[in-house]
């Protein structure tokens, strides 16, 4: 092992981390620059490593480590910088996972659209999700299999050959063998990192990348530092015991289940992103198996979250019978309407519909008439041929409610074939945590065992961990959504007596008293100019202003980021320029999105906002 002086360094800064590299899925917002997230954090620590500096007090006035925990966080950098200088790489060439599997699947997927083989070599066993009939005739994916008993003579390929290995220091990797282009370590509790080798193959780097931001998730904060404590200090970790995995799992199901009021079993992942993948993958799945031939055809409103957007469109990509089709949903348009005219279109093609929507929507938290949206889903609708069109999925997004009761016996949606998901970054844990659930009512079923499969297969499961994390916080959760929602119900009330002329978005009393209270708004501030042109980039500049302010003059509590259902704090953003970072140009919306939380000084920033109005 080389590099004495840089491990002796990483010991030290063990000793020293932040508290927040633990136990937080968002670091330094308040030093947040999204254009330089990627790099940023690692050429600020190598600036600390160069001058020995360890103490607590600098690390954490590192800026946030990429854009969100799923796609990076501080330790995932450390371990990642650590493992590249001992091997003489860049740090962008080494890419850790919470999942043993995923990585090769990026690289499959990436190969795929390239119409480039694909060679995978390993010794031992390969991890046991790696399901090779369904990642070829579900998921198109093309390779070779191969069990070498060393890699001393490789044979020359035309094309990516991937060597995975179970190893018990993820971090140890022998670059030597010629012929390889990927090498992937995995390991039973921390996940696996993927390294790439050689220059020809960096162009891969993004792609790879872009597949832990939307797929899955990196390596968690907790398997990074036991990792590095392996490896400087020679630190076996102590994993969960399994009577505690299953009584923290059981809760959590028990949880979920009264969360919803559902019976079916709920699936728990390591993201909400990997939760959606999962149910877009089984969705497929199945409509291949009952459904053969049929075009496939994913409803998506275009100015949704941007994950779900860009995630819905990646996987259309992979496949030349699967479509995504736009939902107008917002403002002039009626979800109910557009949903109606959609599904009229898409059953004279007589194609297989699955519908994404969030209820309420993003950013404008509008909420549907949920009897003509019941109606409309569950309508009988025919082909061009006059035969019977396919029913729709109804996938529902219902982070910003994830109280209310769609799926259960004698609910609103419980006669259609819905699925409901929910990102545990946001209420579920609090923001201790990005893992997410879905339920389904009980005509989905047999749907949701093959939704499992798939999170299986991409060995996205809830880690330990956050198992636990979920069960010490979904109790609370239906409680601290009402206290939250008291807060921004307090402070709308007060925006619209100070600034009458901003418009809000937020839910009405009467949708309140039937169980939507988010603790989310949307602030369309007054503008002026002579043109649109004008109005819009004083309106723009506006919004910087406020936000700004905010978390000037509150910065221990306002930070600008997406975050939702947290445990305390209050939270600005811009959908045009966060959540709707991948959303094309005119769907985009350039307002202020405001999440409160049950614990944060409302007082303090109600005179703040005052200070904000007075000065406009």
């Amino acid at each position: 092992m080389k590099d004495v002086k840089m491990l002796v360094y990483i010991k030290e800064v063990l000793k020293n981390i932040p508290s927040d590299w633990l136990n937080l899925t968002t670091h330094r917002l308040d030093i947040f620059n999204e254009a330089l997230a990627k790099t940023q954090f690692l050429e600020q620590f190598e600036t600390l490593f160069n001058n020995n500096v360890s103490e607590s007090s600098a690390l954490n006035d590192l800026p946030t480590a990429f854009d969100y925990i799923r796609l990076g966080h501080p330790l995932s950098c450390v371990l990642e910088w650590v493992i590249a200088k001992l091997n003489g790489i860049k740090p962008n060439c080494v890419i850790t996972f919470s999942s043993k599997t995923i990585g090769v699947l990026a690289i499959l997927r990436k190969n795929l659209l390239d119409n480039k083989n694909t060679r995978i070599l390993y010794t031992g066993e390969l991890p046991p999700s790696f399901d090779v009939d369904v990642l070829r005739n579900i998921y198109g994916y093309n390779f070779e299999l191969q069990q070498i008993e060393d890699l001393s003579s490789i044979s020359e390929f035309n094309g990516s050959t991937v060597f995975i290995e179970q190893q018990d220091q993820v971090y140890n990797f022998d670059r030597s063998p010629i012929g390889i282009d990927f090498f992937i370590n995995y390991h039973e509790h921390l996940g696996s990192v993927l390294l790439v080798n050689g220059a020809q193959n960096e162009h891969f780097i993004s792609e790879i990348q872009h597949v832990r931001r939307r797929e899955t998730i990196a390596m968690t904060p907790i398997n990074c530092l036991n990792a590095l404590n392996l490896l400087v200090n020679d630190r076996t970790p102590e994993y969960s015991k399994t009577s505690k995995l299953v009584a923290n799992k059981l809760l959590v199901i028990d949880s979920i289940k009264e969360i919803t009021a559902t019976s079916t079993i709920p699936i728990v992942g390591s993201s909400g992103l990997s939760i959606q993948y999962a149910i877009m993958m089984g969705l497929i799945h199945d409509a291949k198996e009952k459904h053969k031939g049929k075009a496939i055809k994913f409803i998506v409103p275009p100015n949704c979250y941007g994950g779900t957007n860009d995630q819905a469109r990646r996987v259309a990509a992979c496949f030349d019978f699967v479509e995504v089709v736009d939902l107008p949903v917002d403002g002039e348009n009626d979800m109910v309407q557009s949903i109606d005219v959609v599904l009229n279109q898409i059953a004279q093609e007589d194609a297989i519909p699955y519908i994404i929507a969030e209820i309420p929507t993003n950013p404008r938290v509008e909420v549907p008439d949920l009897i003509k949206l019941k109606a409309v889903l569950g309508a009988a609708r025919t082909t061009a041929t006059g035969g019977i069109a396919t029913d729709p999925v109804f996938i529902l997004d219902q982070t910003f409610c994830p109280n209310i009761h769609f799926l259960g016996e004698g609910e609103m949606l419980s006669t259609i074939r819905t699925i409901s998901y929910a990102s545990g970054s946001k209420f579920p844990s609090g923001g201790r945590c990005t893992a997410g659930y879905c339920v389904g009512n009980k005509k989905m079923e047999s749907l949701m065992e093959t939704i499992e499969m798939h999170l299986t297969i991409c060995d996205n499961e809830a880690t330990d961990l956050q198992l636990e994390i979920l069960a010490n916080q979904l109790p609370s959760m239906t409680q601290r959504i009402q206290v939250a929602y008291q807060n921004t119900r307090s402070f709308v009330t007060f925006i619209n007596d100070v600034l009458p002329a901003a418009k809000i978005n937020f839910v009405s009393e009467e949708l309140a008293a039937q169980g939507f209270t988010p603790s989310v708004f949307s602030l369309d501030l007054p503008t002026k100019g002579d043109s649109e042109k004008e109005k819009e980039a004083y309106k723009r500049a506006l919004n910087h202003k406020l936000i700004n302010l905010m978390i000037t003059k509150i910065p221990s509590e306002s930070k600008y980021c997406v975050s939702y259902g947290q445990l305390k704090g209050c939270y600005w953003t811009i959908p045009a320029t966060s959540t709707q970072g991948t959303t094309k140009e005119g769907d985009k919306d350039y307002i202020a999105r405001v999440a409160l939380s049950p614990d944060m000084d409302l007082d303090l920033h109600k005179k703040v906002f005052l200070e904000f109005v007075e000065q406009i």
